[in-house]
């Protein structure tokens, strides 16, 4: 029987997230798996759990991993997304944060994590990513992708953004703002329903445009085919510089004439699901207000 590994990924700044690590160590551990943590993680995980734990990249490559099981926010999962980028391995998200949106189990549901793991008790949602690149006089400077959104956001306070939108090569609207969001579905209740973008269900294959703080009568958002393509043009005329973020993790300086394009990746992310509730239910139990005898009510 071929080995079975799987990734265990912590939220590094979170006691509470190594002690789980360790946990799910120790148990895959029993079961017969091999557990894989990054190097930088692995003298704290070792330690806690006390049995044999391998390092990615060392022992395991990302290729043969199984599974990537993630405890901490949606900053853990948007981590590993970067890390398997381009595996098969799903990612299953135990929520150690906050809200979460990303991931599927609570803390309370963590000792059957490992068993829903190990039997394969799961399914596998595949999320929409985006390929974003930034042209500058007609030449490609960077290139990187989003799983949540791309956001074009001005670099000084005191000093808004002229842009020129565009879908499909097309013009839409010009006007000056704090910045423009490119999104997916999955990235619809993140910085985009922050910004007052539409939630938009996950199984819906759509891309979404939403300008931040625009200076502008109509500057509504947008929701596209999954096929178009988004531009952002930053204007040269007040030579304000700007700055992309791609899932608030990867980063690039925009020079003032700099274009910022947005497509549809071809390689999605994985998501591992355990529960088979509709999203609207998860989307109530997120936005709730939580631990403080609320959540569960009807509405």
């Amino acid at each position: 029987m071929s080995e079975r590994s799987f990734l265990i990924l912590a939220h590094t700044g979170r006691p509470a997230s190594i002690l789980a690590a360790a946990a799910v160590a120790r148990e895959l551990n029993r079961l017969g798996g091999t557990s894989v943590v990054l190097d930088s993680q692995h003298p704290a995980v070792t330690a806690e759990s006390d049995v044999e734990v391998k390092q990615l990249g060392v022992d395991v490559e990302p290729e043969d991993i199984e599974l990537v099981i993630c405890l901490g926010g949606d900053g853990t999962i948007l981590k590993a997304a970067e890390i398997m980028r381009g595996q098969t391995a799903p990612l299953l998200g135990v929520n150690m944060g906050h809200v979460g949106f990303l991931a599927e189990l609570e803390p309370e549901d963590f000792e059957a994590t490992v068993g829903s793991v190990w039997n394969k008790d799961y399914s596998v949602d595949e999320r929409m990513t985006i390929d974003v690149s930034v042209e500058l006089n007609g030449t490609t400077v960077f290139e990187t992708w989003a799983l949540n959104e791309a956001s074009v956001e001005k670099m000084a306070r005191e000093r808004m953004i002229e842009v020129v939108i565009g879908v499909d090569d097309r013009p839409i609207s010009t006007f000056g703002c704090d910045g423009v969001l490119m999104a997916t579905p999955t990235g619809s209740t993140a910085y985009s329903f922050s910004a007052g973008g539409p939630v938009v269900w996950p199984t819906v294959e759509a891309l979404i445009m939403v300008p931040l703080s625009a200076h502008a009568l109509f500057a509504r958002p947008l929701v596209t085919a999954p096929s178009s393509t988004l531009t952002v043009d930053l204007l040269s005329r007040n030579h304000a510089s700007g700055v992309l973020w791609c899932d608030g993790r990867r980063t690039h300086t925009l020079a003032p004439g700099s274009r910022v394009i947005a497509r549809r990746s071809e390689t999605p992310v994985r998501l591992a699901r355990t529960h088979s509730g509709p999203f609207s239910e998860r989307l109530v139990q997120k936005f709730s207000l939580p631990t403080d005898g609320w959540r569960g009510r009807s509405l």
